[in-house]
């Protein structure tokens, strides 16, 4: 059976002698790859075509990864600027009533805070968890700045006075009210990122702090568990 491309093929045979890649004839003249492919078995390249073949593919190659990045980069950027509207729009539901904030404080602790210690204390690496944490302990329990205490966490190469200086500044609490940093020696010889501040361990005394918060976290969770009928925001 006679191809319905075969009348094309004198000048798919020319532009391939002339070094064209499969893929250009292909576009210029509309005729599929396969039908291309075979016709081409008979037809030789020289060295310097194939090299020159190789090289564009080559380049082609690049150029398709860079597009195929910022494709990606552009469907991450749309799934986080979705993200960040569904998140404010959420937010806006939201009133300042303090048993929000408590219960949000209740969620933190029971991921993040100590279940051990003889008080209530929280361990973070991220300042705007723990600028929230002393926060709302200020704003839920009234505990004053006298009342708590923070310890770094740090690295071998990380200077203690300069930690201690951010954290302060951070947290907005006077450089009297850090103990001494503990320094992990496991970290000798590997240099530390520049944005990583180590940890500070804030602590407030009150034990009462944190079995209300773990009550108030543990007695939700049991809520929600219990009760499958809650709504979806949609």
């Amino acid at each position: 059976m006679k191809s319905r491309w075969a009348n094309q093929k004198p000048a798919a045979i020319i532009l391939r002698r002339k070094g064209n890649s499969i893929g250009s004839i292909e576009t210029m003249l509309g005729i599929p790859r396969s039908t291309l492919s075979g016709w081409f078995r008979s037809v030789p390249l020289t060295k310097r075509q194939q090299q020159n073949l190789k090289k564009r593919w080559e380049q082609g190659l690049v150029k398709a990864r860079v597009k195929a990045v910022h494709w990606h980069n552009a469907q991450k950027n749309a799934r986080l600027e979705k993200a960040a509207q569904m998140g404010a729009e959420t937010l806006k539901h939201l009133s300042n009533d303090a048993a929000i904030l408590e219960l949000a404080l209740a969620f933190l602790y029971l991921g993040e805070g100590s279940k051990t210690h003889d008080g209530t204390s929280l361990g973070s690496s991220d300042p705007r968890i723990a600028k929230f944490f002393v926060r709302s302990l200020s704003k839920i329990y009234n505990v004053s700045t006298e009342n708590i205490r923070c310890y770094l966490h740090l690295r071998a190469d990380q200077n203690v006075e300069k930690m201690k200086r951010y954290w302060s500044h951070e947290l907005r609490l006077p450089l009297s009210n850090f103990g001494k940093a503990s320094i992990d020696k496991r970290t000798e010889g590997r240099p530390t990122y520049p944005h990583y501040k180590g940890v500070c361990l804030i602590e407030c005394g009150r034990v009462d702090i944190r079995r209300r918060l773990m009550y108030i976290a543990n007695g939700f969770c049991d809520k929600i568990v219990q009760n499958p009928e809650i709504s979806s925001g949609g």
